[in-house]
């Protein structure tokens, strides 16, 4: 793969770490990597958001979640959550719906829940991470109408912490319904170049992945 097309896909990743045990020692080295190799942004859990934003300044932008990973906390538990990581220097945060209430057919409840949140990101970047392995095609058609109606920014397939994550297919079809305002974003089990590259192809945005980083750094090595 040409280089042009490896920082091409670099550009379009949140460098994530997001596992219970990882240290500050974890999450300094993933955004030094993160600066080194350009990426969109590093998504990191919300008790360094503040910490890593003094280790890199304005340099990149850093990307936090709430309700994660399980999405059934209280609306004003996620609100505080989301308020709380931009006082402490987040620029884009990644929500986890409620899918309880998606699948029960609360439609309103998860619309309110996102638009109560987009409203504490303002301007912020929101992504709604809707957990696609475990809903229906019909589950995840709708989704994609209720984010674009709460104006959040993105839909995101997986937190990476269920059964499986990002798929072509779930990629494919939010393509197909999302409308122009929402953009894609791919996560969960994105481990090679060549399935990064068709994420893209397929209308994905941006990629939720720790992996791409580690396959630049070796390719780089072995140069």
């Amino acid at each position: 793969m040409a280089k042009t097309d490896i920082r091409t896909i670099l550009g379009a990743c949140d460098h994530t770490l997001l596992l219970q045990n990882a240290t500050w020692n974890d999450i300094r080295r993933l955004c030094d990597e993160g600066l080194e190799y350009r990426t969109a942004s590093v998504c990191i859990p919300p008790c360094y958001v503040e910490p890593a934003r003094k280790h890199v300044g304005g340099a990149m932008r850093i990307c936090t979640v709430i309700g994660f990973p399980n999405g059934n906390m209280t609306t004003a538990a996620k609100v505080f959550e989301a308020g709380d990581a931009i006082g402490r220097g987040a620029d884009e945060i990644d929500m986890v719906i409620n899918i309880g209430m998606l699948k029960g057919g609360e439609y309103g409840y998860v619309r309110r829940e996102i638009e109560a949140v987009k409203n504490v990101c303002g301007s912020r970047v929101l992504k709604v991470i809707v957990e696609t392995c475990m809903l229906t095609d019909e589950e995840k058609v709708r989704m994609c109408g209720i984010v674009a109606e709460a104006g959040a920014d993105y839909i995101k397939t997986s937190t990476g912490f269920a059964q499986s994550g990002a798929t072509f297919h779930d990629v494919e079809l939010f393509a197909k319904h999302v409308g122009p305002a929402v953009k894609i974003k791919a996560a969960g089990g994105i481990a090679s170049l060549e399935d990064a590259a068709r994420f893209l192809e397929l209308g994905a945005s941006r990629l939720g992945t720790s992996r791409i980083v580690k396959i630049a750094k070796a390719m780089k090595e072995a140069e």
